[in-house]
Order: structure tokens, then C-alpha cells, then sequence
């Protein structure tokens, strides 16, 4: 399945980050705790460079936690923390300003010793679409001034959103990078819905879905689609879920459209339990 979607509005984007990186402090880099490789846009390392990043691992409800602690320790360096967050819940959220403080000591230190008491800090929101970066900013800044939408693509121009904890954050629409050169990865993104659904063979996606949850998560399927068993073929256990959901049509057939989206939404909405579908 070629997947490969890069509208032009994050070709700007990718302008724009590289513009205002001298007006900020740091990086908060946001991607989704399921495909923490995945969800990384490869061009911010390039991008960011030497500045202080804190890359946060939302949606961190819907991973496995011992996976995630192994995300977090190949992660971390000198100069970039890492911290699992659920930008909805506000789980996480408090551990964020001492992060910045950390990876800012010595600059805010200087000021400090320049008589500069209320210092505030800035900081550019990163990460590519449909990671959680609007709900992260508005439960930071306690209201809705970001637009949010659940599907990928929302915000389009650039915003400064200010805190109560002396953080301004700039927000940035979410960027992919042009051409995916890895398939699995262009697949985690699309399972996840980083992708749009518009865009895409949602009955042939669902089945990769199931392939690769039968083969790492076989009771999860099992469990929530009372099956008895599973077949080796993901192809046949697609046709039992969709009988065990009445996901039929005329004749017996199966609608696989319908349990296309069926399967896609319940992975999203973590109805299947924690799965990470990469490791470190």
C-alpha cells in the first residue's frame, strides 16, 4: 500500500519553523505514545538542531506503559527530555515547566543575574497532524483558543497562545514530511489517523491493522470480538468480526467497508487496550 500525502500548506509550515526557531527558547516536539518512531517527523532533528527540545508522548493511555519506559530512556539526552502526557485528560501536564526549567537553567540563570525576575519563556509547538498538539495547547493555556478537529489537518496559521505559568507557546500546523520512505511507517501513521481516511483504502488498512495486531495482540482480538480462535489468514478473522458485529449485507456477504471503519475506530479509541506498534 504506497501511502504518500504532503499538502502545500506543510511545505510552509516547514518554512516556518525554521524561521521562528530564533524567536523561542525551546521545542516542545509532540508525537503519539502508539508509533513513537512513526510519529516523529525526521526533518526536526535537522530543524531544531542544538535547541532544547522537551518530545512529549501523548495519547500515552493508549500505549503499553514498560514499552513506553523504554521509549523514554533511548530518547533522553543532555538535551532533550522526554515525558508521556494524555493532552486531554491533563495527565502528565504538570511535569512540563520543570522540564523547561531544567533545559533552560543556564539561560535563566544569566538573566537572573542581569536583575531579570519574571522571566517568560517561549517555546514553538511541533509535530505532525492529528498528535494531540490543539488539545495539549488549549489544556495549557485553560481555554480554546487553538482549533481543535479530530481529523488531521486543523490548524493552518501561525498562533501565539500565552499561559498562566510564564510560557508562550507558537503554534504550528501539523507537517509530514514529503515522501515516506519506510511502509510500515506510512501504515502506523494512517492506523493511528494521521492520515486522512478520505485519502485512503480504509477495508485494505483495517486488514493490515488486523495482521499486525493478530500477530502481537491476539487475545485483544480475540477478547473484544468474542472469538473463539484466529485464524492465521487476517483476512478471515476480518469476515468473523464483521459477523460478530452484523457488519453483513444481503446474501451474507460482508460489508467490509463498514468493518473497516468499525475495526479503525476502536483501535483509535483504544477499545482494543494499550498496544504499541513500535518498539525501541
Amino acid at each position: 500500500m504506497a501511502i504518500n500525502w504532503f499538502p502545500g500548506h506543510m511545505a510552509k509550515t516547514r518554512r516556518e519553523i525554521k524561521e521562528n526557531l530564533k524567536f523561542v527558547d525551546a521545542i516542545i516536539e509532540i508525537r503519539d505514545a502508539r508509533i513513537i518512531k512513526s510519529s516523529k517527523n525526521p526533518d526536526i532533528d535537522e530543524i531544531c538542531k542544538d535547541k532544547p527540545r522537551i518530545i512529549l508522548l501523548n495519547k500515552s493511555d493508549l500505549a503499553e506503559k514498560e514499552v513506553t519506559k523504554h521509549w523514554i530512556q533511548t530518547l533522553s539526552n543532555d538535551l532533550v527530555k522526554v515525558t508521556t502526557v494524555n493532552s486531554l485528560s491533563g495527565k502528565g501536564m504538570n511535569s512540563i515547566k520543570p522540564l523547561l526549567d531544567e533545559l533552560l537553567k543556564d539561560k535563566h540563570d544569566k538573566l537572573k543575574a542581569k536583575g531579570l525576575v519574571n522571566i517568560t519563556t517561549r517555546v514553538m509547538v511541533v509535530g505532525i497532524p492529528n498528535v494531540g498538539k490543539s488539545s495539549f495547547i488549549n489544556r495549557m493555556a485553560k481555554n480554546n483558543r487553538a482549533k481543535v478537529g479530530d481529523k488531521p489537518g486543523v490548524t493552518r496559521s501561525k498562533q501565539w497562545i500565552k499561559t498562566k505559568m510564564g510560557i508562550e507557546l507558537l503554534d504550528t500546523p501539523g507537517v509530514l514530511w514529503p515522501k515516506f520512505e519506510d511502509e510500515e511507517v506510512g501504515l502506523n501513521l494512517a492506523f493511528t489517523g494521521a492520515i486522512k481516511d478520505e485519502i485512503m483504502d480504509i477495508e485494505t488498512l483495517a486488514l493490515r491493522l488486523i495482521e499486525r495486531v493478530q500477530k502481537n495482540y491476539p487475545k485483544r482480538l480475540m477478547e473484544r470480538y468474542k472469538l473463539s480462535s484466529l485464524s492465521d489468514e487476517a483476512l478471515e478473522n476480518m469476515d468473523n468480526i464483521a459477523r460478530k458485529r452484523g457488519a453483513v449485507i444481503s446474501g451474507g456477504n460482508i460489508d467490509y467497508n463498514r468493518v473497516a471503519v468499525l475495526i479503525l475506530d476502536e483501535f483509535r479509541g483504544g477499545k482494543l487496550g494499550p498496544i504499541s506498534l513500535e518498539r525501541p
